[in-house]
């Protein structure tokens, strides 16, 4: 019988892979919180490529690996651990089809994260002594820059540097034991080799990274980031929003990874390091110490810690580095079968006072003061068809943050996920991030219900249902307040190349009035209709984002747009093109646009005008890839774009991307 399946699974190898995972990725994104910050989304888009890079053999794959890929549920996690269990080696990625738990999306990310011996040989951990790994190592670098045709009011008085974005990338590994990297980054406006930048860049990142050996799991000297539980003493790994939160089903995921990013913030800088301590224990530990841009007081008090990594002005590259956090922390951890537990404590000292503005109001709880400390407890139990995990943390005063979720799997067509939360409002960690309305772990708790039905072998509906409530003032708020956000949506196969999805969400939020009297409610609802098509040659879609707005006033706007893509040989095609139209800012649409690698842009539109992007990829040898893009905006309604310093004299823009891969490797 197996033959069979094994003969039906290699005939569906070919269908199971799409072009790239960040279509697939975009998807998830793109259907799932408008409102997640810029910074949140490029740092899961730096992760994936992470994973990416590295992907896993699931011959030799344990458990503990298989959990470090975020989109998988613990259930399902388990259920191809025991496919290989109990079928021994796979022969193809065909038979993922076989384990009836996994989805669409899952079964199209899995093999850019995933191998079977055979297949990937190439990438085959090397398990030899450490001259054989640096012989079998392999290297990339990058180059990638941004050049704007146009002149910002910055950049002919107020700016330091030129008007280049642009950023440099090393990277060394062999299989998954050994990775080191350098990372240089240099924002638009920012000087290079002068003023704080005499060693060129104005961030950089960097990092050695040793898995695998005898009782050390993980060690990394350089910057990194650490998440433990579900985010609430330590957040800083992958954060899905509310949709994409049903792919995993609640699912947290514990990680200590390198910093590989352009990112300036959430990271660590020290040595960190995971020891497996027998068969079912891991311990845990980091010492930090890093700088960090604040905006001071005239005492010399830090009011408020900056995170946003711009130095282009005098102002700004006064404030860098100008404040430095030393941290440590310790976690334990237990996992045997389907039970785990773990205990995480983290202190965080400043050399400033962290001293914010508490006399407004939505300000009042926010943490303050030199000395930081969180623990918590973290805890799971995962069955064949339910998980229940959570976590409970405490501050240094002992103020709580507790979170809870429980999962269903009664068959492979359905999920259900439910997610508790509170945050005291007077809980404060610096570190921490989690699941809510927003990532801050303060002031809210609320109760979230989502599902996922695969009514037929074409047709999946997903849905969820969100209360959030805040017990004390937030911005623009002034009290007590409320929030609730419904999403429903449905995704067809017609068959193997064409798709479609429509999706509908409603997101209803309290509100001061304009004197601050009463709340009013900002009312937004999105819809999204998508046609795709894909070939695995020629990938196109077709889009229609509608937005309503009534908050003060009433808002509408709406987009079309289309995407298009080829591959051929060594050339990669991709097109991009939309036009929108809005009545203002408060109905602005949200819309993914495909960068260079190692990049992500998450643009938002608003007003009239319309969107343009061409981007060429081209392999030249087998080692070098050149790819250029060009993405232009033309606006109806506006004789210029953008205020202050970064005012355009002009109603349009448009900007050249070219970045250079060079890939090569030793003993080949």
């Amino acid at each position: 019988m197996r033959i069979v399946v094994l003969l039906l699974a290699v005939s569906m190898t070919v269908s199971l892979k799409a072009q790239s995972w960040q279509q697939v990725y975009d998807e998830m994104m793109t259907i799932d919180d408008d409102e997640e910050s810029g910074e949140l989304l490029y740092d899961n888009y730096e992760l994936m490529e992470q994973l990416a890079a590295h992907p896993l053999d699931l011959n030799s794959v344990t458990r503990e690996e298989l959990e470090q890929l975020p989109f998988l549920s613990s259930m399902q996690v388990m259920d191809i651990a025991e496919y290989l269990d109990r079928y021994g080696p796979m022969r193809s990625l065909g038979e993922l089809r076989m384990i009836r738990s996994l989805d669409r999306q899952q079964l199209a990310l899995l093999p850019f994260f995933v191998y079977v011996t055979g297949e990937a040989d190439h990438d085959k951990p090397v398990r030899s002594p450490l001259d054989s790994l640096l012989h079998w190592g392999k290297s990339s670098l990058w180059a990638t820059i941004r050049i704007p045709t146009y002149q910002r009011a910055g950049d002919k008085n107020g700016y330091l540097g030129y008007a280049y974005r642009h950023s440099l990338r090393y990277e060394w590994s062999s299989g998954r034991y050994l990775r080191l990297g350098l990372m240089g980054a240099q924002d638009a406006g920012e000087p290079f080799f002068a003023d704080k930048n005499r060693w060129g860049y104005d961030t950089y990142s960097y990092y050695l990274q040793v898995k695998k050996m005898s009782r050390l799991d993980n060690f990394i000297v350089g910057k990194y980031k650490v998440a433990a539980g579900m985010g609430l003493v330590l957040g800083q790994s992958f954060r899905l929003g509310k949709l994409a939160t049903l792919q995993s089903l609640g699912r947290s995921v514990s990680t200590l990874r390198p910093h590989s990013s352009r990112s300036e913030s959430d990271y660590f800088r020290g040595v960190a390091a995971t020891f497996n301590l027998g068969q079912h224990f891991q311990w845990s530990a980091f010492v930090s110490h890093r700088p960090i841009d604040a905006t001071l007081t005239s005492d010399g008090a830090a009011q408020t810690l900056i995170t946003s990594g711009y130095h282009r002005t005098p102002a700004e590259m006064e404030k860098k580095g100008n404040t430095h956090l030393t941290s440590a922390g310790t976690r334990l951890a237990y996992h045997h079968g389907a039970l785990r537990w773990g205990a995480t404590g983290v202190t965080t000292k400043l050399d400033r006072t962290l001293q914010p503005q508490r006399q407004t109001l939505f300000r009042r709880y926010y943490p303050h003061g030199r000395h930081f400390l969180n623990m918590s407890v973290d805890y799971g139990y995962t069955h064949h068809r339910f998980a229940f995990s959570g976590e409970t943390a405490v501050d240094g005063h002992a103020r709580l943050a507790t979170i809870n979720t429980l999962s269903l799997q009664p068959s492979s067509r359905i999920g259900m996920t439910a997610i508790q939360r509170f945050y005291s409002y007077r809980y404060t960690t610096l570190h921490g991030h989690s699941f809510g309305e927003s990532t801050a772990v303060q002031n809210e708790s609320g109760i979230y219900l989502g599902a996922t039905w695969k009514a037929t072998a074409h047709l999946q509906l997903q849905g969820y249902a969100d209360h959030a409530y805040f017990p004390w003032a937030r911005y623009q708020v002034s009290r007590e307040s409320h929030a609730w956000d419904f999403l429903l949506q449905a995704s067809y196969d017609f068959n193997s190349r064409w798709s479609m999805l429509v999706r509908h969400r409603s997101h209803l939020r309290q509100k001061d009035n304009d004197d601050k009297t009463a709340l009013i409610s900002d009312d937004n609802h999105r819809e999204r209709i998508a046609l795709s098509y894909d070939d695995k040659v020629w990938a196109m879609k077709t889009q229609l984002d509608l937005t309503q707005s009534k908050y003060k006033a009433s808002d509408h706007g709406w987009m079309l747009s289309q995407q298009a893509s080829l591959t051929q040989g060594r050339w990669h095609l991709y097109g991009f093109l939309s036009y929108f139209n809005t009545t203002s800012f408060q109905s602005r649409i949200y819309a993914y646009e495909r960068q260079m690698q190692h990049d992500f842009y998450f643009p938002t539109y608003y007003g009239k005008g319309f969107h343009l992007a061409l981007q060429a990829s081209a392999d030249i040898g087998s080692q070098l890839r050149l790819t250029a893009k060009v993405g232009h905006t033309s606006y109806n309604d506006r004789e210029t774009i953008g205020s202050g310093l970064q005012l355009i004299p002009h109603s349009h823009q448009t900007d050249v991307d070219i970045q250079l891969r060079w890939l090569f490797k030793n003993g080949r």
